[in-house]
């Protein structure tokens, strides 16, 4: 699968901080666990080898998974595109709901969506539908837990 992912500069610079850590701290860790638990002697019953091997595993899947990530990125800088205003990818909106509370969602990639930190996925429900809108718009998202209506407050790009 080749094809490209948007991501934020942020994103992107997160991943290829993760990537670096992971090649030069995880992995020689773990190569140096599996060395010591080998020298223990037999590995049919060493459950420290098997961890090891085990968490060696992971590390290398997730290596390979953010060398993918990063290689189909289309990074996206929102201050750099004319929007006119408009939602795009990578733009900061706070919304109103119809019973008055606030909240702010930064539309990010599949890759780093995290609803904690209020970064929600430019392909979830409620990114599609602001896409292409203004601030001042009143906006439905139709979401598996029914239809909602948000104002649009603020669109920011940071």
């Amino acid at each position: 699968m080749s094809d490209k992912v948007p991501m934020t500069v942020i994103g992107a610079q997160r991943l290829r901080e993760e990537l670096q850590r992971l090649k030069s701290v995880e992995r020689p860790a773990v190569i140096e666990a599996i060395a010591e638990a080998r020298a223990k002697g037999d590995l049919s019953e060493n459950a420290e080898y098997d961890a090891a091997k085990e968490q060696q595993a992971f590390i290398e899947g997730r290596i390979r998974e953010v060398e993918d990530f990063l290689s189909r990125a289309q990074v996206i800088d929102p201050k750099t595109l004319n929007t006119g205003g408009k939602i795009v990818f990578a733009a900061t909106v706070e919304l109103e709901d119809a019973e008055g509370k606030e909240v702010t969602y930064q539309i990010v990639g599949d890759a780093e969506a995290d609803i904690k930190e209020n970064k929600i996925s430019i392909s979830s429900p409620i990114a599609r539908a602001l896409i292409g809108k203004h601030e001042g718009d009143l906006v439905e998202v139709r979401a598996p837990a029914g239809a909602r209506e948000y104002t649009i407050l603020a669109v920011r790009y940071e």
